[in-house]
């Protein structure tokens, strides 16, 4: 079984909707971390010109390559990544080797032959 790693940075507001989406369509799990600091193409400015950082988690999913796309696609959507901007990105890598995942290979080929 070969699995990829989709990486989202949200806005710490948006991800519970975006896990449970994330479930939603075949993510087994998620690791969040909380307390992420970006900035986007412009920094952001308030009152007085100083300077503000949104409060940033970033999202780990070690998913299924079949299902990573929908995954995905189930993100950026309940994220709303592409209609406003500075909500987050997502985006996936291939995983070479995973551990620590055996437990879960079982329910992931049932949704895998599902969606073959």
């Amino acid at each position: 079984m070969r699995f990829k790693l989709i990486v989202a940075l949200v806005e710490d507001e948006r991800t519970d909707a975006i896990l449970k989406a994330a479930r939603d369509a075949g993510a087994t799990g998620s690791t969040v971390i909380n307390n992420a600091r970006g900035e986007g193409l412009k920094k952001a400015r308030g009152i007085f010109g100083m300077q503000i950082n949104a409060q940033r988690d970033v999202l780990l999913f070690l998913v299924e390559e079949h299902i990573s796309r929908t995954i995905l696609e189930a993100i950026a959507e309940v994220g709303e990544f592409d209609e406003t901007p500075g909500t987050g990105i997502a985006f996936q890598v291939d995983v070479e080797d995973a551990i620590g995942v055996n437990h879960q290979i079982k329910s992931l080929s049932d949704t895998v032959n599902k969606v073959i």
